[in-house]
C-alpha cells in the first residue's frame, strides 16, 4: 500500500500492544479511504474498489458512533487530528 499502516498505529494506540482500539481502527481506515479516494481520481470505472471503499466508510462512522457514545474525550481528539466531520 501506499501509506506506511505500521507509523499510523503507532500514532494513536494507547500502549505498545495497542492495535485494535477503536481509535487505531478509525486512523487506519482514514488511511485507507484517502489512498482509495486518491486511486478513483486515476481511477474512475474501478466499481469493484469503489464498493470496498464504500463499505470502509460505512464501518468508519460505525467506529466513529461507537467512540462517541464510550469515550467522547477520545472521540474529539481522533476527529480533530483525522479532521473528519462526524
Amino acid at each position: 500500500m501506499a501509506f506506511e499502516k505500521a507509523a499510523t498505529i503507532k500514532k494513536y494506540q494507547a500502549s505498545e500492544n495497542d492495535t485494535g482500539s477503536t481509535r487505531v481502527q478509525v486512523a487506519v481506515l482514514t488511511e485507507r479511504i484517502n489512498y482509495l479516494t486518491e486511486h478513483f481520481k486515476a481511477h474512475a470505472k474501478d466499481h469493484h474498489s469503489r464498493r470496498g471503499l464504500l463499505k470502509m466508510v460505512g464501518k468508519r462512522r460505525r467506529l466513529l458512533e461507537y467512540l462517541k457514545r464510550n469515550d467522547v474525550e477520545g472521540y474529539r481528539q481522533v476527529i480533530g487530528e483525522l479532521g473528519l466531520r462526524h
